[in-house]
């Protein structure tokens, strides 16, 4: 039988909020059980799933997406390292597609950026009449086509 942690024990050692841990159970991501005092108890291994969570947090991977990985794996189990290969494989591409984004961004800050208003005054420079606008609507410049 795996080793029980108290809701306190496992957010100490995973070092994050009780109420994060609340959070992550609301949205299915860990679990625990109950005491017969209504005590919430976890299994050890729900400090693996709360390190792969923000381990992908911190990548910029949504709770959404964790949680599709989450499902993926074999009657609940806690991921290993190769369920770890394969669940970042599969946030590669989103995660390229926001570098895109991101180096586009910190590139083009200062200049125009394309939305047509044509107030500020480099806009006659780099996007003269609105030429930008047959892309499509929006800020064409700063927002990455990445397909």
């Amino acid at each position: 039988m795996a080793r029980e942690l108290t809701v306190g024990q496992v957010a100490a050692r995973a070092g994050v909020a009780v109420s994060a841990l609340h959070f992550y159970e609301s949205k299915g991501l860990i679990c625990s059980h109950r005491t017969g005092g209504n005590q919430r108890r976890y299994t050890s291994d729900v400090l693996r799933r709360v390190a792969v969570i923000r381990v992908a947090q911190n990548l910029g991977v949504p709770l959404s997406a964790i949680g599709r990985a989450f499902t993926k794996l074999p009657n609940g189990r806690t991921p290993s390292r190769d369920d770890w290969e394969l669940m970042s494989a599969e946030w590669s591409k989103d995660l390229d597609e926001r570098i895109i984004q991101l180096q586009k961004l910190r590139d083009g800050l200062s200049d125009c950026i394309g939305c047509g208003c044509l107030s500020i005054d480099r806009c006659a420079l780099v996007n003269w009449g609105d030429k930008l606008g047959t892309d499509g609507p929006g800020p064409r410049r700063l927002i990455a086509d990445v397909e």
